[in-house]
């Protein structure tokens, strides 16, 4: 009997003992699940609502291709891929033999019509009093019509006369024939005086006639500003440009890439030969998912770590402009959503950061490189500070 009891009062121990470990248990994991709770609000109040993150980000630069504004054969190739070059830096040399030649026939063009402009001047001088003598010409042979036609008035009332008095034997037959002769004489001077009157007016009408052609060529113009000499001087400074042209300069500060030009080949218009990579105007193009960015806003700062440096080199920046569509919106082939076999998916938005350019001198990127991006949406920087960034972004 006592032996039973025994038995029990260790089993009601056992029982009490297990009792007691699970209150222990559940007190536990409820504290636990306390602490996370607290934690998470914590982590959520502090953090989770106030920064958005994305490692969907990469380094991009506005690259400028290179092409040739006339074609030619390539001469000289001066630069090699990775190669750092400054603005103006000569890249390509084409082979400038026709160029030179264009330009000298310009330049001769451009005398020549200099020396056009000038002989109309002259003739302008020249016809004008050329003009006046002809007038004085025809003056002359006005008056030696008016005596003409005197004269012959004078012959014709003379045969008249006499044809008169030869019936009654006044006159002579030879004094008749006089007349007669002397009547004719008169007619044909005075047509001969109408034809040179005719002939007078007709060479001045004609002077006037070259002397106005010639001044429309000049009309208030001087050898400068004549449209015949600024036709020349433009395709001179055309030929000057083109010779000029057929040395290609680097247009920005960067690195070399993409080269494909290479030293006898024949480059056209618009070609592309290389390109040059601003790396010191980098900035990040980050593809937040469209949940993301209900708070997300111009002009926040942003901290950025990149893959090639590791999490000890941050980057800091400021978000200086949101795309106009995601990138499915602008893809090859956009998606067609108005199909039955629709299944929604979260689109991302590019959303552009400028990075500090003292972050960036100090630590070079490159572009396509991984970067991870963390926005702090409870923060606006300064209008002049959004300035600077806009400003680094703009230059070359």
């Amino acid at each position: 009997m006592s032996n039973d009891n025994s038995q029990t009062e260790i089993n009601d121990v056992t029982a009490a003992h297990a009792q007691r470990s699970r209150k222990k248990g559940f007190l536990a994991l409820a504290c636990a699940i306390v602490v996370a709770a607290g934690g998470y609000g914590s982590y959520w109040y502090f953090y989770g609502s106030r920064y958005v993150n994305t490692d969907n980000a990469y380094a991009e630069a506005d690259v400028a291709g290179v092409t040739p504004a006339i074609g030619g054969i390539v001469q000289k190739v001066n630069v090699v891929d990775t190669q750092a070059v400054h603005k103006g830096d000569v890249l390509v040399n084409i082979d400038d033999t026709d160029a030179r030649i264009a330009l000298n026939r310009a330049k001769a063009d451009y005398e020549l019509a200099k020396r056009h402009v000038r002989s109309y001047l002259a003739n302008d001088e020249g016809l004008t009093a050329l003009v006046h003598a002809q007038e004085e010409n025809a003056k002359r042979a006005d008056a030696q019509l008016e005596a003409a036609k005197a004269d012959f008035h004078r012959a014709e009332i003379d045969l008249k006369r006499r044809q008169d008095l030869v019936k009654s034997g006044s006159v002579s037959g030879e004094e008749l024939t006089n007349a007669q002769n002397g009547y004719d004489q008169a007619e044909a001077n005075l047509n001969a005086a109408k034809a040179a009157a005719a002939q007078a007016h007709a060479n001045k009408y004609s002077t006037i006639g070259k002397q106005k052609a010639n001044a429309a060529l000049i009309d208030n113009t001087t050898v400068a500003n004549n449209p015949e000499v600024l036709a020349a001087k433009a395709r001179y400074e055309q030929a000057e440009v083109n010779l000029d042209r057929t040395v290609i300069r680097a247009p920005i500060d960067g690195v070399v890439a993409q080269r494909h030009v290479q030293i006898g080949q024949r480059v056209h218009l618009g070609e592309q030969l290389m390109a040059v990579v601003p790396t010191q105007n980098i900035y990040v193009d980050a593809n937040f998912k469209e949940v993301q960015l209900e708070k997300v806003t111009i002009g926040q700062p942003v901290e950025l770590t990149s893959d090639l440096y590791g999490d000890d080199i941050v980057y800091r920046g400021v978000i200086t402009g949101l795309s106009g569509g995601t990138g499915s919106a602008f893809s090859m082939i956009p998606a067609q959503n108005a199909t039955g076999n629709w299944i929604k998916v979260v689109q991302r938005l590019p959303v552009r950061i400028q990075l500090n350019q003292d972050d960036l001198k100090a630590h070079p990127l490159h572009v396509g490189l991984s970067m991870e991006v963390t926005v702090d949406t409870d923060t606006i920087v300064d209008d002049k500070t959004l300035a600077e960034y806009r400003t680094a972004m703009l230059a070359d």
